[in-house]
């Protein structure tokens, strides 16, 4: 062990007055036992020599019972104060100068000496020089000139050693402070290095427990093609679902310095690049790589739908997710693609729009045939129906009219889909639009105990579209509302002008959406789970019907929903510059 570690483990607080008043306990004693041999020092003056034994053992007394370490340091030095003054007296009954004793004087005076702060130094040197001095002034007899220097000279000697050894002690002091602290910084460190080798197990163990996981998802992935490419569209990472879908190995397309422009066709690149909107584009138009990746060098997620081509030749219809691929700092080093095969979901839907569309037509004729034959019936005034016959006959019209809707629904849905969506465009007036949607409404509202209320401004908002497709998502919105709203509640119609777009506002407090489903809405036979649990009747064509007129005049639907407060979805359209009307639409209020 060092002596700096050594002197580490040393304690800095001072021993107690005790332990420091032990060495002249001793050293009394065994001046003691001197005296009391019979051959030993005689004893001059007994009564100077037991004063001095009885002012030791109170010194000694006194170190035991007096708390010293809750008082000031400096009342400490009472006790080898008082030790020297024995040691005078000792000295006195021992033969007064001639005494052997004297030398025990170091004893309580290395221990003032000793003691923090130079005032100590001061307190050491008069009371050695009183000890000192005192046979001069007790005896009285004649002194040489000799033993009268030494006299004076001893106490200036005792004081250069007093002088020393506080400096000595101070240093002593500073240095073991500073081992002390040194000591207590090399145990935290110690601390904190062993913490922190703990934790670096315990996160290189987790790293690899996250690697092997990380390894094992990678490797599970088959279904999608992940690649990743350089900034320049260089690929460096190729998973087992690139591997499955494009027929090359990890190690094939990494020897091969392949690009990812490699494996789409040239004809859908070009065609990107000239559809291109030109507040995105970042590079150069003449760049293949851009077609992919322009929309996500701008700051966002791109998701297309690509056409892949294997070496083989064969071609794969994918939808691609292009994103930016970022370093430890998140700066952008590169990107992912992580492409999904959309052939049997593609044949799918084909093939669906297709029954739908079939079985539509196939139903639309027996229909209508049943409809005529319905109506022949009811208008039969040779053999006339009776009144609960008429009531039959209503249901049965009554719901062969509703098929007959679902089935114009369906067909126009099929439509949308396969892209064939025919419109009449021209000047359509907006009031005239919503203002019939209220007055169709009306008989059902009444039914239904639902107040509707229609708000239309007094000049007219006017938009480039078709009337009847634009009356039909109206009537579809107030259809909803009022399906959707409880007795008692209210549904308003409102029509308004913000800038350069009409606003077809349509707000109920009925049973509302849950928030999650807002985004699925628009979605084909999607019902929300509010409307099955209070069996609202309907099959979840209408918004979908609705938001594809919208988007086909170049608007937009926007719905916002709480669940037991209510619903407002809003057609939001570009507008012609309004023009006054010579007789305004009045406000219109249908109440239970």
């Amino acid at each position: 062990m060092t002596l700096d570690r050594w002197l580490s483990r040393l304690p800095l607080d001072s021993p107690s007055a005790f332990m420091k008043q032990v060495p002249t306990i001793v050293g009394f004693a065994i001046a003691a036992l001197i005296a009391a041999l019979p051959n030993g020092v005689p004893i001059t003056n007994g009564p100077l020599f037991l004063a001095g034994i009885a002012l030791v053992v109170v010194a000694t007394v006194f170190s035991l019972i007096i708390p010293w370490r809750h008082l000031h340091p400096e009342w400490a030095v009472v006790i080898p104060v008082l030790s020297l003054l024995a040691v005078g007296l000792l000295r006195l009954g021992t033969g007064s100068s001639a005494s052997p004793f004297v030398v025990l004087t170091l004893l309580p005076f290395v221990w003032i000496a000793s003691e923090a702060g130079r005032i100590n130094i001061l307190i050491a040197s008069l009371t050695t020089f009183v000890v000192l001095l005192a046979p001069l002034v007790v005896d009285g007899a004649t002194r040489s000139a000799g033993d009268v220097v030494r006299a004076f000279f001893s106490p200036v000697i005792y004081l250069i050693v007093a002088i020393v050894i506080n400096e000595i002690a101070h240093r002593m002091r500073v240095q073991l402070a500073a081992a002390r602290e040194a000591g207590d910084r090399q145990e935290t460190l110690l601390a904190q290095a062993v913490q922190a080798q703990d934790e670096l197990v315990l996160n290189e163990a987790r790293l690899k427990t996250a690697n092997r996981l990380i390894q094992s998802i990678w490797n599970a992935v088959t279904e999608q093609s992940v690649i990743g490419t350089d900034l320049d569209g260089l690929i460096d990472v190729w998973n087992p679902g690139a591997e499955k879908m494009l027929g090359l190995t990890e190690k094939q397309v990494l020897d091969g310095k392949y690009h990812i422009i490699d494996f789409h066709l040239s004809s859908e690149l070009a065609e990107r690049l000239q559809d291109m909107d030109a507040r995105f584009t970042t590079v150069s138009s003449t760049d293949d790589f851009s077609a992919l990746v322009d929309t996500v060098r701008a700051g966002s997620a791109d998701v297309r739908d690509w056409t892949y081509v294997r070496p083989d030749g064969k071609r794969v219809v994918v939808q691609v997710a292009a994103t930016p691929r970022l370093d430890e700092n998140g700066h952008r080093v590169g990107f992912i693609f992580v492409a999904t095969d959309m052939t049997e979901a593609r044949e799918f839907a084909r093939l669906k729009d297709e029954f739908v569309g079939l079985i539509s037509h196939e139903l639309r004729t027996p229909l209508s045939s049943i409809l005529g034959y319905l109506e022949l019936l009811r208008d039969d005034d040779e053999d006339p129906l009776s009144e609960e016959q008429l009531q039959y006959l209503a249901v049965a019209e009554r719901n062969a009219h509703r098929l007959l809707r679902l089935v114009g629904d369906l067909l126009f849905t099929a439509q949308v889909e396969s892209g064939r969506f025919p419109l009449d465009i021209k000047d359509v007036e907006l009031n005239a639009v919503v203002s019939a949607s209220v007055e169709s409404a009306r008989p059902v509202a009444a039914n239904a105990g639902v107040t509707l209320v229609a708000e239309v401004p007094d000049h007219t908002v006017d938009v480039r579209g078709d009337t009847l497709r634009l009356g039909q998502a109206v009537d579809n919105l107030v259809s909803n509302a009022l399906k959707f709203t409880p007795s008692g509640g209210t549904v308003t119609v409102a029509l308004r002008q913000e800038g350069g777009e009409a606003v077809i506002a349509v707000r109920d407090t009925g049973i509302g959406i849950p928030a999650v489903e807002l985004s699925q809405l628009s979605q084909r036979f999607f019902r929300a789970s509010t409307a099955t649990r209070n069996a609202v009747p309907g099959v979840g064509l209408g918004l979908t019907i609705t938001k594809a007129i919208v988007t086909a005049h170049g608007g937009r639907l926007d719905i916002a929903s709480e669940e037991g407060v209510g619903t407002s979805i809003s057609i939001v359209l570009p507008v012609e510059t309004p023009r006054p009307v010579t007789e305004a639409i009045p406000h219109v209020e249908v109440a239970p």
